[in-house]
């Protein structure tokens, strides 16, 4: 029987906190203030396009992608998609108002962005359902870090490259 350690008890407390924040984050973007519409009118004025679909793909998604952080389920892959949603924020939303988040700056969405890549390279740790099913040692390391990195700025990447127009009306969504 294996023993539960430090490491392990460390990447189940940041799955716990990242994931319940991810998850009321992407509650917010479907049913807190605005609803979608209100996120689709701040996602409009961000600049992505169609602002509609954003708002429900990236309440859904950080919904899911939380709920996997908690469960420890599909580790990297969640972690990919909380990168490359904190790239996408830092770059529409936060980059032009500087570093620090007192000021809308990107520090927070950094941090965020950062912690998730290193609980892909320590991997979720022996309290987790990826531990539970095996797939915790061959998505961890190296492997983990690249799929949330990599694949988290790499995702932002395309994302914004097709659907991000700055400066332009959008009118209807």
């Amino acid at each position: 029987m294996t023993t539960v350690n430090t490491i392990d008890t460390a990447a189940l407390l940041v799955r716990l906190v990242v994931g319940a924040t991810m998850g009321a984050h992407g509650y917010n973007h479907l049913w807190g203030g605005g609803g979608v519409d209100g996120t689709a009118r701040w996602f409009s004025s961000l600049g992505m396009r169609p602002a509609r679909l954003h708002a429900i793909l990236s309440g859904a998604g950080e919904l899911a992608a939380g709920a996997a952080l908690v469960l420890g389920l599909f580790t990297p892959l969640a972690a990919a998609f909380v990168v490359g949603t904190m790239a996408v924020a830092g770059i529409t939303a936060h980059r032009a108002n500087g570093f620090f988040v007192f000021k809308d700056g990107y520090e927070y969405v950094l941090m965020i962005a950062v912690i998730c890549a290193a609980l892909a390279l320590v991997g979720p740790g022996r309290i987790s359902l990826d531990h539970a099913i095996g797939w915790d040692g061959a998505l961890a390391g190296g492997a983990g870090l690249a799929i949330a990195a990599g694949g988290g700025l790499l995702g932002a990447a395309v994302l914004l490259g097709a659907t991000w127009r700055p400066g332009r009306v959008q009118t209807g969504q």
